[in-house]
């Protein structure tokens, strides 16, 4: 009788265990509706050839030992390695970046990657990092980066770079996304096609709906 329990118990969790590790597949994208017309295809991700017809080129890409032009209002350049630089990275899960940096003042400034977690690795000057946690906490985890220094950055979240010394940063970042996504903070708020209504803005922020819409100019 005990083994009868046990083995109905093992079924049981066996079952749940099922269950409980369904789900759907990650979005690679914003967002993918669905459609009953099939002459319009559009997959969560890429289409895929024959793999008898990939060539080296599929999974090759030049020139991330040129820096980025940082001669720019935030003085930073992001250099992406998505899929869509390599098609090879379809449903891999993984993208890479290169960051550069203006001496003193050169900012990456607070985003979201909403599909990948980061890990970055300074190769040359001086990086204040950081990210906030999420509501209610918001707690503001930073940390200065050396060269050599790695530091991660959580899907989701608010993060930033800053470079705080007085000659160019370099860094590398890999994300765990073929295609992570950039939710640049200032710009989706108060750069957004059409823009968001003052009125919510100002009251979000505890703003006079003046400053707002100047914001909005800016952006």
């Amino acid at each position: 009788m005990k083994g009868v329990h046990f083995l109905v118990a093992f079924v049981l969790l066996a079952l749940a265990f099922t269950f409980a590790s369904a789900s759907d597949p990650s979005p690679l994208q914003d967002f993918c509706v669905a459609i009953n017309n099939t002459n319009d295809v559009f997959v969560n991700g890429k289409f895929c050839k024959d793999p008898k017809l990939a060539t080296a080129n599929d999974f090759f890409f030049p020139g991330l030992n040129i820096p980025g032009n940082t001669a720019n209002q935030l003085g930073s350049k992001v250099t992406l390695v998505t899929v869509e630089q390599i098609l090879g990275l379809n449903t891999l899960g993984i993208s890479l970046a290169r960051l550069d940096f203006a001496p003193y003042g050169g900012l990456n400034p607070p985003h979201t990657h909403p599909r990948a977690t980061e890990i970055l690795v300074v190769l040359e000057g001086t990086l204040y990092v950081g990210f906030v946690t999420s509501n209610p906490d918001n707690r503001l985890i930073t940390k200065v980066l050396y060269p050599g220094d790695v530091f991660v950055f959580p899907i989701g979240l608010i993060h930033f770079q800053f470079n705080i010394g007085n000659t160019n940063a370099v860094a590398f970042s890999g994300l765990s996304s073929q295609n992570p996504g950039l939710i640049p903070i200032a710009n989706a708020v108060f750069g957004s096609n059409p823009p968001i209504n003052p009125d919510v803005l100002a009251k979000a922020f505890q703003l006079d709906k003046t400053v707002v819409t100047y914001l909005q100019s800016r952006f």
